[in-house]
């Protein structure tokens, strides 16, 4: 956990300031930079994030999800990630990531028209 506050974060963020900080309070010098949340919010968000950008091919939908499987998040949350997205991120992208995800989770996408493997 950070001994920095999050006023503080925020300011530094705000000035691109991520750099590790040698002078900072005890612990490493870049602590500030770890969140707070629990780690299977973390995947998820990252997840979301992921979505929201537009990357993701199959090996980064692997790892994301990997990442929130082992942190204790089951396939509904994962799914459910694409729903609360999708109002800010779009229909596109969310559609766009759907075959993606469903193949890192183990589904056949063949009988999906537009989703050959080859395609990411």
């Amino acid at each position: 956990m950070t001994l920095v506050d999050d006023s503080e974060r925020l300011r530094r963020l705000s000035f691109n300031q991520t750099a590790a900080d040698p002078g900072g309070p005890t612990g490493t010098a870049d602590d500030w930079l770890e969140p707070s949340l629990d780690p299977r919010t973390v995947a998820l968000v990252r997840l979301g994030a992921l979505v929201g950008t537009g990357g993701g091919a199959v090996a980064s939908m692997e790892a994301v999800t990997g990442a929130a499987l082992d942190a204790g998040a089951s396939v509904s949350d994962i799914v459910d990630v694409l729903l609360a997205v999708l109002p800010i991120v779009g229909t596109a992208r969310v559609v766009d990531a759907a075959p993606r995800l469903a193949l890192t989770l183990g589904s056949d996408t063949q009988d999906l028209p537009g989703c050959e493997r080859s395609r990411w």
